[in-house]
């Protein structure tokens, strides 16, 4: 038996924040109703044509689901949602700000009504403040979060290359379910949550935003380096590949002075007796460590940083990832099947021991409707009058 089986969501969702929530569930066990526009579906299905002709997003954040079209500013349609939360343990829902309400579903009465529901609801902003009604797009929130102003380079500030407030809200979307759920356990009592955007990806920004309101000063952007320890960051070697060092303490600055650049004199060198030198010498540091490995391949730099038990990565791209040994080797892709054909897709990374994850098809637009109507009672074609 899986964890969340015998769990019913809903889910009102788009895009990915609530998507990927839902998902998460659906993996451990829920059966997770996905109410749909008719003939549009999630924007997300047409974000782009890339995964045998689906969405990359979609196909990501929708398996293990059930699809129903449903018009929820017809009054049938009101009443299939009504039915169904008769029914339901969880609605999650991340449409416009207000929209919920003005269909005649607010949270704190949807409660009251069906007593052990839990309604969690993902916004940009949050409710109140002058920027609740604001617009917010992953991209938008992570400047808003401080986030693209520490990210980048001195002198060209960027995203993140995820819609990483989306990834956010959706995971505390999810980890707030399975404690409303675990809650409602020993009170019996459903639940009203609110997940931001803003203040998920907030959350994430800790460590810079106390660095920068009790520091008196703003973290600088390093690019793919770090601000203050060196060596720190992307080499490139002979082959034109690069390698990335993490260089912690200064065992392993000796370490990787005698058996990785293979110059015992560097650890003598005054420029880069500590790591405060290193970093403020770091272009000079950086010249004589790209010499070094100019001559030599990214593997045979691997196996030396190896050897100096220094940390290390490739620069993987995003195939090499797909392909990874690592991946291969701990069995960690599944085949899925899509309306499409089969794809591979990544288990879930919390390995459950005795346990496998629900891994079951992405659905079609409208795939299960007639099948859920059927179970609370209504035929389809009511739905057209």
């Amino acid at each position: 038996m899986f964890p969340l089986e015998g769990i019913t969501v809903v889910a009102l969702e788009q895009a990915i924040a609530a998507p990927f929530a839902s998902r998460q569930l659906a993996d451990l066990g829920a059966r997770v109703i996905k109410v749909e526009r008719p003939e549009v579906g999630d924007f997300a299905r047409n974000y782009d044509t890339t995964v045998n002709g689906m969405s990359s997003h979609f196909v990501w954040t929708n398996r293990s689901k059930e699809s129903i079209e449903l018009d929820l500013k017809s009054e049938y349609g009101k009443e299939v949602l009504d039915r169904l939360l008769d029914k339901a343990d969880v609605l999650i829902q991340n449409l416009a700000p207000g929209a919920l309400e003005r269909m005649g579903f607010v949270p704190e009465v949807l409660v009251k009504k069906h007593a052990k529901l839990i309604v969690c609801s993902i916004s940009g902003y949050g409710k109140g403040g002058t920027y609740e009604q604001k617009k917010a797009y992953d991209l938008l929130v992570q400047c808003e979060a401080g986030l693209v102003s520490i990210t980048g380079s001195e002198d060209n500030p960027s995203k993140a290359g995820i819609s990483i407030a989306d990834i956010a809200a959706g995971m505390y979307a999810y980890t707030g379910i399975l404690t409303a759920l675990l809650n409602r356990e020993k009170t019996g009592e459903g639940a009203v949550i609110d997940v931001s955007m803003l203040e998920a990806l907030g959350e994430w920004m800790g460590y810079p935003a106390y660095y920068a309101a009790y520091g008196g000063e703003e973290p600088k952007r390093s690019g793919a380096s770090h601000a203050t320890i060196y060596p720190y960051g992307p080499f490139v070697c002979g082959d034109g590949k690069t390698v990335f060092i993490g260089l912690q303490n200064e065992r392993e600055w000796k370490h990787f002075c005698d058996l990785v650049v293979k110059d015992p004199t560097l650890n003598k060198d005054s420029r880069f007796s500590t790591n405060s030198d290193r970093s403020a010498n770091r272009e000079e540091l950086k010249e004589i460590i790209e010499r070094a490995f100019d001559a030599l391949g990214s593997s045979e730099v691997i196996d030396r940083l190896e050897k100096a038990k220094v940390a290390n990565a490739r620069l993987n791209t995003m195939k090499d990832f797909f392909e990874h040994p690592q991946l291969k080797a701990r069995d960690r892709w599944e085949q899925v099947e899509t309306p499409n054909g089969t794809i591979d897709a990544l288990k879930p990374p919390a390995v459950i021991a005795g346990m496998e994850a629900v891994m079951k098809p992405i659905p079609a637009l409208g795939e299960h409707t007639e099948k859920i109507l059927e179970e609370i009672g209504i035929k389809q074609e009511e739905l057209h009058k």
